[in-house]
């Protein structure tokens, strides 16, 4: 399995950014991304994973960080393989490395890093004042 995030950049205080997340591969039970739920996670600097967004494996369902929630929006495309997050009214407290993983249970969402088993290598992005 493989995930691999893009669209990470620098931007300013109010931008928005879009990240995509492309997936590849089928995990050891045969099952792919059409199966899994998403996550994304962000990490800054000597600190711990944070829960960013989750979607189920259909789309149906998404939950969101407490810090993120009316700003940011979660999507997935299964015929693309590929998991979104529209980053919208970005703050400097937003700049972070942005990992997608992959949480072989589909449903219900996770927020715990421990419950994805399949992470990307991350995405910086960073918004200045």
């Amino acid at each position: 399995v493989r995930l691999v995030e893009s669209g990470g950049g620098l931007v300013q205080l109010g931008d928005s950014l879009i990240l995509s997340c492309s997936a590849s591969g089928r995990g050891g039970d045969g099952r792919d991304f059409s199966s899994w739920a998403m996550g994304w996670f962000r990490q800054r600097p000597g600190k711990a994973h944070e829960f960013v967004a989750a979607i189920s494996w259909i789309g149906g369902d998404a939950d969101y960080g407490h810090s993120v929630k009316g700003r940011f929006t979660i999507s997935r495309d299964n015929v693309q393989k590929t998991t979104y997050l529209q980053m919208d009214s970005l703050r400097p407290e937003d700049t972070a490395v942005y990992y997608c993983a992959a949480d072989q249970g589909g449903w219900p969402l996770n927020s715990v890093p421990e419950a994805y088993t399949y992470w990307g290598r991350g995405t910086p992005v960073a918004v200045s004042s």
